[in-house]
């Protein structure tokens, strides 16, 4: 594995003069530069995608295991007594560190995106929401749910496992995806360059005779094409990696589209990953390039 890394290094800074072997210009050059680019550009966004889903997710799981509701509905005049016995009965519960009733103005507040504003709680049956939040490992839901149904009947524990669980699926999920159009964009970066390479060295099919004729050893030709499809989709990569990174940075901010469009950019010690993106690039082309290089030229033989 090193040797490989040493020879790639190696190609990077081989004989110059070989590269005039390959054309500089032409079709395969720009198809070359512009398919590592387009794919560099699509991997930040692949590799934004999948990072911020799993942190988002895993911020909102967090909050959701780690805080509960309690519904208490009752006849009119037994909600105050009911809220009264869920209380003492969530005071000695051990592992939660905090409860505590809503006021009608939070319970207002939650409600108005699909009421409205003059939602009229005083004439409306709504429920009283009391807040738990855990501390440790938790509590025992499925005790705590007996208990209530015997100290406080009209009320109901929602420990958020329905919101939580659907969360993390569509986390994983989404990073599985998000790992495959990677995988797929080196693909086609890949088929994209072997394509290219096998143009380059059908176009120089004349060069690569009397190359072999003066002495020319099949692996200097090799190396000078594999040495100029490298750094070309290294040279496209870097560019197509910069611009996605200028795009991620130029997404809405908080105050504009929300937390979920500003959860989409990189965070932290992850913005280092997408300067990974030209190096896997040209390792990829390497290995194409060589690939193909060495079929052509036993067929040229």
């Amino acid at each position: 594995m090193i040797s490989r890394f040493a020879s790639f290094l190696t190609l990077l800074t081989g004989d110059a003069q070989a590269d005039r072997v390959v054309p500089p210009t032409g079709f395969t050059a720009r198809l070359t530069l512009f398919a590592s680019g387009a794919m560099a550009f699509l991997a930040v966004f692949a590799l934004a995608l999948s990072l911020a889903t799993g942190r988002l997710a895993e911020q909102w799981g967090d909050a959701l295991a780690q805080s509960s509701t309690i519904r208490v509905s009752a006849p009119e005049g037994q909600v105050d007594q009911q809220v009264i016995a869920v209380m003492d009965v969530l005071r000695t519960t051990p592992g939660i560190a905090n409860a505590r009733v809503l006021t009608d103005e939070e319970q207002r507040a939650l409600l108005e995106p699909w009421f409205g504003p003059d939602l009229p709680l005083d004439t409306l049956p709504i429920p009283r929401l009391i807040e738990v939040i855990e501390e440790g490992d938790g509590y025992d839901a499925e005790g705590l749910r007996q208990r209530l149904a015997g100290e406080a009947p009209g009320a109901v524990l929602d420990d958020h496992t329905r919101w939580r669980d659907p969360l993390v699926r569509a986390a994983k999920r989404l990073r599985g995806l998000g790992a495959i159009s990677i995988l797929l964009i080196t693909l086609t970066t890949a088929a994209m360059i072997t394509l290219a390479a096998n143009a380059a060295l059908a176009a120089n099919a004349q060069v690569i005779h009397v190359l072999r004729l003066v002495g020319a050893r099949d692996s200097y030709i090799a190396g000078a094409f594999v040495r100029r499809f490298t750094l070309r989709a290294l040279i496209g990569a870097s560019v197509g990696m910069i611009v996605g990174m200028i795009a991620i940075l130029l997404l809405p901010s908080a105050d504009i589209g929300g937390q979920f469009l500003t959860g989409l950019g990189f965070q932290g010690w992850h913005w280092a990953l997408p300067f990974a993106i030209p190096l896997l690039a040209a390792i990829v082309a390497f290995a194409a390039t060589r690939a193909a290089a060495n079929s052509t030229l036993r067929e040229l033989t």
